[in-house]
């Protein structure tokens, strides 16, 4: 089960999720200048950045939108962005966050669980509700696939409707866990976790410990790192011994190279595609290094907690 892939290579390369989003104004001029077309400079600025980073992250997230705006040209290299990623071993998300039903949602999920847009996980809206979801479950049975549910994201508008009350107590949000759970308890692998995960903001720091608590085997893909104001500390309350989830980030990798000291002062003009690569390499071992190193102080802390609890407690009166 690729739940179980994904749990594994947290394990051994640490939690980061180098997101493609990856914007032709992201590229560096001079490589732009001299691609045969746009989509041909995002994908080989994509292959760049997989080479570079494969070792320091635990999976790749491609966003769709940023390569249909491109056209016919930009869903090849969607398309080859994905090949590559899962040629080299690494595996993929598709961030596609789709929602609809019935015979329609069944084209969507084979759509990007086979052919030439295939993804190891997708991103799923659930507001039609969970018969949105069911028709992926049949490739989660038969190839080992996995989803992503959106339950309490990291946009401002999130509280428009995901922090909605609800009349038995709880809010909207809180529901939708519900039903990711449900659903991830009937498709759990050998460590824990179900093929049924949850797309979980790290950017409401005073929530996430309780959510992770009351979310134990729901594998989380935790956006708002970096430029949306998440982070390690927050990212790390989201996780499990540093493990249960993987930790998004786009801009602040992708757009690495922009603000690299040597890049800098040898001029933007000049940069390359690999000098995009070192620098998106060096941020995201210092994004991995920055988590690692705030879920050890968490876990210090968790467990000088349990030791005070359990401590015996000297009677009133005694010395």
């Amino acid at each position: 089960m690729n739940m179980d892939k994904l749990f594994e290579a947290v394990g051994k390369r640490g939690p980061v999720c180098v997101g493609l989003d990856t914007a032709v104004d992201y590229l560096p001029p001079k490589e732009l200048a001299r691609a045969a077309s746009p989509a041909d400079a995002v994908l080989a600025f994509n292959k760049a950045l997989v080479d570079s980073t494969i070792d320091a992250c635990a999976c790749f997230k491609v966003q769709i939108a940023y390569y249909e705006e491109l056209g016919i040209p930009g869903m090849r290299a969607y398309a080859e962005t994905l090949r590559y990623i899962r040629s080299r071993g690494a595996l993929a998300i598709a961030d596609i966050k789709r929602g609809d039903i019935a015979d329609t949602a069944e084209r969507y999920a084979r759509a990007h669980f086979d052919g030439p847009f295939e993804a190891d996980f997708v991103t799923l809206a659930p507001y039609m509700g969970m018969d949105s979801v069911e028709p992926w479950l049949t490739w989660v049975e038969s190839k080992g696939k996995g989803v992503f549910v959106l339950m309490r994201t990291s946009n401002k508008g999130m509280r428009d409707f995901e922090y909605r009350e609800l009349a038995g107590g709880g809010r909207l949000y809180d529901a939708v866990g519900d039903k990711i759970e449900a659903l991830a308890t009937r498709h759990r692998g050998e460590h824990g976790y179900g093929a049924v995960g949850a797309v979980v903001g790290c950017t409401e720091k005073d929530e996430a410990a309780a959510i992770r608590a009351e979310r134990s085997g729901v594998f989380f893909l935790i956006p708002g790192y970096g430029a949306q104001g998440g982070a390690a500390d927050d990212a790390a309350l989201l996780l499990r011994d540093g493990n249960g989830g993987v930790v998004n980030a786009s801009r602040s990798i992708l757009k690495a190279w922009t603000t690299d000291a040597k890049v800098v002062a040898a001029g933007l003009g000049t940069a390359t595609f690999a000098d995009a690569a070192g620098a998106a390499r060096t941020a995201a071992i210092e994004m991995r290094d920055a988590i690692r190193g705030a879920c050890a102080t968490s876990g210090a802390r968790a467990a000088s907690g349990a030791r005070d609890a359990s401590a015996p407690r000297a009677k009133a009166g005694g010395r």
